[in-house]
């Protein structure tokens, strides 16, 4: 597989994202570690260096998967997770990226992950209450210290990035991206490169809409969250599978399933980008690698690059308060 560079951090360009591994998306009883762990393996028989989780995924059963499956096969992996989103002091979901909550977090994360260092560590969500000089800063004692290798922020406005890179320079940026969500190309993508910093786009195949393999929200667990997000949802939906059957249309001339051509098209947008599209099943790490060798003409491109924009907001009310803008 082809490489990216995310600043002076080079990396398989196509990532493996965890997050779905500790449920998310599925209820705890239908899911099954084995197989995550056989995805990781085989993820890695494929050529993918990056593995990307957090410790509020599950909370830490992500972590802690990841850590068995590496358990001899840590060398050359780049291991990237996500602190601030846990309250160590309450044990609770919360934002704290307070310097003793970041000591802590860095802990609990080495521990499960079965590693001296994490090679990329994130501030998962931007804290209101903590200067992010603060968090930068004791991230910057971190890598000092050799617990942490590279600094990373998700979400995160382009004021945020400025101050936060003028203390600690930042690795790479984590945010959303995708065919049905260009808003970092507008301010941040410029903002990244005029910094140097790379950009590893979550959900490249928004939330699941873009494999093709969702046509209703009828079969949706009760307790999945894409139920209240306004893009799953009545009109909005409807149109936006729209945007669904126009790279169902360009993966068909070129062979290609629509989560492929989707994560082609990310892979055309520059060097310093590196998506990690999330799954727990061989199948589909074997799918989504396999991007890696797709290439799309330049007619195609340019339908892609015209696709009518999503309908609907990307997040509910309540996870848009959270996004630091």
């Amino acid at each position: 597989m082809k490489n990216a560079r995310l600043a002076d951090l080079e990396l398989s360009r196509i990532g493996l994202g965890a997050m779905t591994m500790a449920g998310t998306y599925t209820s705890e009883g239908a899911l099954d570690d084995a197989e995550s762990i056989r995805t990781i393996h085989r993820a890695l028989d494929l050529g993918v260096t990056h593995i990307d989780t957090a410790e509020i995924y599950g909370p830490f059963r992500s972590e802690e998967i990841i850590g068995r499956a590496l358990k001899g096969r840590r060398d050359g992996v780049v291991i990237a997770t996500k602190f601030g989103l846990f309250d160590h002091t309450t044990g609770q979901r919360d934002a704290n990226s307070s310097p003793d909550n970041v000591r802590t977090a860095v802990e609990g994360s080495l521990t499960r992950l079965g590693t001296d260092h994490i090679d990329l560590y994130y501030q998962h969500r931007v804290d209101p209450q903590t200067p992010i000089e603060d968090t930068a800063g004791v991230v910057a004692d971190l890598i000092a210290e050799g617990k942490v290798l590279h600094f990373g922020l998700s979400e995160a406005s382009a004021r945020t990035i400025r101050r936060a890179h003028a203390v600690q320079p930042v690795t790479a940026l984590q945010t959303e991206y995708s065919l049905w969500t260009r808003d970092v190309e507008s301010e941040i993508l410029p903002l990244l490169r005029e910094l140097g910093i790379g950009f590893v786009p979550y959900s490249p195949l928004g939330h699941g809409l873009l494999t093709g393999q969702i046509r209703t929200v009828e079969d949706f667990a009760d307790d999945d969250w894409r139920k209240t997000n306004p893009r799953f949802t009545g009109e909005n939906f409807r149109r936006n599978l729209a945007i669904v059957d126009e790279v169902r249309a360009v993966g068909a001339e070129i062979g290609a399933t629509p989560a492929q051509t989707a994560l082609a098209w990310i892979l055309t947008r520059g060097q310093d980008i590196a998506p990690i599209p999330g799954t727990r099943r061989v199948v589909r790490v074997e799918e989504n690698t396999a991007a890696d060798a797709v290439e799309l003409t330049d007619d195609q491109l340019q339908r892609l690059n015209s696709l009518e924009p999503a309908a609907g907001a990307r997040h509910d009310e309540a996870n848009m308060a959270s996004i630091d803008r």
